[in-house]
This record gives structure tokens, sequence and C-alpha cells, in this order.
């Protein structure tokens, strides 16, 4: 191997000859160096703000002949990051990425590694290429892609073990520990999912097999097929976990529980239902860590945002989220609580369920079963004494006429709806039998919100647009990103999504068309023309025109104007 020649670098000369750093600074760096014992030099620089990173991989790159690359541009070989412990590849931040019959290709963010290097060499049995790669990346896909022969390995362990039939499976599941195969299949396949940032999992039975697929960007996609006589042991585990009966296998059945993944607590709720070849398990991963875009500000633009916050000073009034499912609307309405959980106030929630544990926040859970309703919790609630109450989901006409009533009393009052726009919230309200002019005095605000998916940054390509796409946008811009797929975005040519909102502000004249009973059109010409109202599609558009997002996206988030 080549590196054995320049076991006595100075990384300092070669820095110095590309020209990032002059005698002086090294000197300082020395000086580092003496302070903060068994700090290598190059470190020291890149701890005093003299060099970056990058700068410091091309140096070594150069010097070892070396080639430094970005780990999104890989196609990665899970078989050769398996042959590898976890162990080893935290420990030495290595990864290897392709293998072929006498060379073992290796990422490192630290060249000069030897031992560590040598020591892989051995575990492998081949030689070893060497490529450079910056050290966060490659944590982050030590994580990654270990979470995933974790649960291809777990799943051969499961099949293995379970040549039993599966009801002497399910009892010794229920009295295993932690070493069982199908526990470690389970809690692999959460890890995996948490990794991915997917919201949810689905365990499907089908006649020969289960298939186990999950959500990412609001797309279903395939993971992996097990073995069907895994299928009944797994469900068990699940329902376990999830408090549901084992034995009742012909109704649906919802529970939820809480998981540690990897120091963060993770909400899970399950929802089983029987099919025609077996249970199917859907869960839910809530509050999961997922980076947000404008996480500072609610997810919004600076000007929704300023809405907002002038909503929330109101004293008394409902505030409404509306959306459908899977629009971000728990994710917004929990970034306005620990906001409002700031002031010098009590807020009481009722929930179903608890989906994120904030702290300051009395949160209720409705049961049932013990006839815990949304009804009975919110009145309850009102003797409480509360400033702020959320109530989690307004689904019947009891719950709306109660929320108002108490946004009427001097509460002010946030809650969720399924409804398409702004507007269309109010005539929602009165189909649910609230009175016209009681919505008109309670309701403060709505925030209507949806999440877009944004182009893959490795794989989305500018072009000009097609006459289809000038139709659906209604506007014709010069250039605008077409998603195409690639390795990075599971082929579905998006990665990530942002979130965008249209906000209604009830104002005199609003509430003198609600008493009269406008319609949606009225109401929202009226924001859009005196108000300066972004519509979603509005929203949408601006995203088009700058290449975060495609038509076909527009096309799905605004279908029904």
């Amino acid at each position: 191997m080549e590196m054995r020649s320049n076991k006595n670098i100075r990384i300092g000369d070669v820095l110095q000859e590309l020209g990032y750093i002059n005698e002086d600074q090294i000197n300082q760096a020395v000086a580092y160096q003496k302070e903060n014992k068994g700090v290598r030099l190059g470190a020291a620089l890149i701890a005093l703000g003299f060099i970056t990173e990058k700068q410091m991989l091309e140096a070594l790159g150069k010097r070892l002949n070396y080639e430094v690359v970005n780990i999104s541009d890989l196609s990665v070989d899970v078989k050769a990051v398996e042959m590898i412990p976890r162990v080893l590849a935290e420990k030495y931040n290595m990864m290897g990425y392709k293998v072929e019959d006498t060379m073992y290709y290796l990422l490192v963010d630290d060249p000069l590694n030897f031992y560590g290097i040598e020591d892989i060499r051995q575990i492998v049995g081949r030689e070893v290429h060497i490529s450079l790669c910056e050290k966060a990346p490659l944590e982050n896909s030590i994580q990654y892609y270990y979470s995933e022969v974790s649960a291809r390995q777990a799943a051969q362990k499961a099949s293995a073990n379970t040549t039993q039939t599966s009801e002497v499976m399910e009892i010794s599941v229920e009295e295993g520990d932690d070493d069982t195969p199908i526990i470690n299949l389970f809690n692999s396949l959460l890890v995996r999912a948490y990794n991915s940032n997917a919201s949810d999992i689905h365990i499907e039975p089908f006649e020969n097999h289960t298939s186990v697929r999950m959500r990412m960007d609001g797309v279903i996609c395939d993971f992996m097929t097990l073995q069907k006589n895994i299928h009944n042991s797994l469900l068990a585990r699940i329902k376990i976990l999830g408090d549901l009966d084992i034995a009742e296998r012909r109704i649906p059945q919802d529970g939820h529980f809480r998981i540690n993944i990897e120091g963060v607590n993770l909400n899970v709720r399950v929802s089983v239902i029987p099919t025609v070849f077996g249970e199917k398990a859907v869960l839910r991963l809530l509050a999961s860590a997922g980076s947000i875009d404008h996480m500072g500000t609610f997810g919004m633009t600076d000007r929704n945002y300023k809405l907002v916050m002038r909503m929330l000073q109101s004293p008394n009034g409902i505030i409404y989220l509306t959306g459908p499912t899977g629009s971000g609307k728990s994710t917004t309405l929990y970034m306005i609580l620990e906001e409002l959980a700031k002031r010098s106030v009590n807020i009481s929630t009722i929930e179903d369920p608890v989906e994120k544990n904030v702290p300051k926040l009395n949160q209720m859970q409705v049961n049932n079963t013990a006839g815990l309703t949304f009804e009975v919790g919110l009145r309850a609630l009102l003797r409480q004494d509360p400033d702020i109450i959320m109530v989690g989901e307004t689904r019947d006409a009891e719950t709306a006429s109660i929320s108002v009533r108490a946004a009427i009393t001097g509460h002010l009052v946030l809650s969720t709806l399924h409804t398409n726009d702004a507007a269309s919230s109010v005539v929602r309200l009165a189909d649910m039998g609230v009175e016209p002019y009681m919505i008109a005095s309670s309701l403060v605000g709505i925030v209507a919100q949806r999440l877009v998916r944004k182009v893959c940054p490795f794989c989305g390509e500018w072009g000009p647009m097609t006459e289809q796409e000038e139709a659906i946008a209604g506007v014709h811009f010069p250039q605008i990103k077409h998603a195409k797929g690639c390795r990075q975005c599971n082929n579905t040519g998006y990665k990530g999504r942002i979130s965008i909102h249209e906000i209604l502000m009830i104002d005199k004249k609003v509430r003198e068309m609600i008493t009269k009973g406008a319609s949606v059109e009225e109401i929202k010409d009226y924001a859009v023309q005196e108000q300066g109202m972004s519509t979603l599609k509005k929203s949408a558009l601006e995203l088009v025109e700058n290449g975060t997002t495609t038509v076909d996206e527009l096309l799905r988030v605004s279908y029904y104007e």
C-alpha cells in the first residue's frame, strides 16, 4: 500500500504548498497542540478556524494520492457495508461501499489512522482502496446503512428460527428477552424507519409472503419482503407493545407505545386490521426529528409568520389549522404551543393520541373505552382555569360548539380541522351545526397548510415547461425544475418536504360575510383582493418558479382550485 512511504507526512507543508495557511498559523497550531495533548496538527488548524475540514482532506488526498468523494454521489452496496462489524465502523469512522474479488473500497475521514485501515484489511481479507470523505456525512451514512444491515440480518435470523407453528412462537415471543430474533427484527425496522425519516411502517400479509413498506416524504416505498412464517410472531410483538388483544384477530384494533431510539423518545401509533391473508399493521412514527425548513418561523414565510403571531396575541377566540391527513398540522400546532408555553399562561390540551410531550403543557389523552371523549374532556378542561386550550381535532358538532363557546367566554382555543382551504373551514363549521353568528364572533383566523415535496437536489434538472405544465400552472416560466429520480431519493425524484400556507384573518368585513352566510368563493375573493392573502396555489407557484418543487406537486396540493 502506497501509504507506508508517507508515514512521516508533514501535513503543514502540504497545506502551505496549496496556499491555505502560512508559517505563522502553523506556529499557532503547534502552540495549540502543546495545550491540548493528543491533537493532530490538522485538527488544531481546523479548531483554530484557519482551514476547513474539506481543505484538510484535499491536502491529505493530494499528498497520499487519494480521491476526495461526496458520499451522496456513490452507489453504496449494503453487502460491502455488512463486511465490517458496526462497532468497528463507528470506532474508526470508516465504511465500505463496494467489494470486488480482490479489492475492497473504503471511505475514511482520517487516512492517517493506519491501525484502523490495517484492521479492516485483515477483516475483509482483500486489498483496500481508500477514498476520503468528510466526517459528518460519513457518520450519518454509517447510521443509515447499518440500520438497513441490522434489519436484513434480523429478518434472516427470524426466518431461520421460526420453523415451528406460529402459535407456539407467539408464546415464546411474549416471554422472551430482548434477544429473540423477532424482537430484534422489529427493533431494527423501527431504527431503520427513524433513520430514513419515515412517517409510517406498513406490515402487509399476502398469500406467500409479508411485505414491509415505509412512507417517506408522503410516498410509500418498498423496504423488504419477509417469509410468511414470521408474520404472526411479528404481529404478536406489535400487539404486546401496543397493549392490544393478542388473541383477537377478527376486528380492527388501535393502540400506541413509546420507544427510545438513539436517545430520542418516539411515540408510535399502532393500527391493526384483519385482511384476507392475515392481519395488517400500520405503525405511525410521531414527532420524528425531521428537519423543517424555516424552523424558527413555524415552517412559514416571514409574512405568514407575522400574521400568525398577530393571531396569537388575541386574548380569546379560536384559531384553526386545516388541511388533509398528513399535511403537517400537528407539527405546526406543537411548534406554536411551544412558543405560547414561554408566556405566563396555563395551557391545557386534549388529544387523541398525545403525539408529543411538550414541557409546561397539561396534556390529556382521549380514552373512548373509559368514556373520556373529546366532548367530555373539553368540558372538564374548562373548569381547570385555562388561558389557552388545544383540542387535537374538531371531529363533530359537539366538540365544535364547545370549542366555540370556550372561545367566546374568554379562552384562546387552537384546533385542527380537515378542510381543503382556509375559507371552506367556515362552511364546514356551519355544516357541523354551529350558528353562523357564533362562528363569526369566535373565529380569530384560519391557517390552511400543505406539505410539498422538494425536488431531489442530486437529480433534479432545469428545463422548459411543457404545454401541459403551462396549462396546469396557468403561467409561463422560462425554466422550471423537473424530477428525475436517482439512488439518493429512492428513484422518486423528490427529497424532503416544505410546508406552504394560506392564512385567512377574520376582520370586521369577514365577520359580516359569515353572519350573512356568504359562499366560500366570496370570502376567498375578498381575502385575496383586500387582505392580500396568498393562496395555497400561489405559494406553490412561487416554489415552482424558484426550482424548489415541480408542477406535478403543484397539481397535487391545489387540485381543488
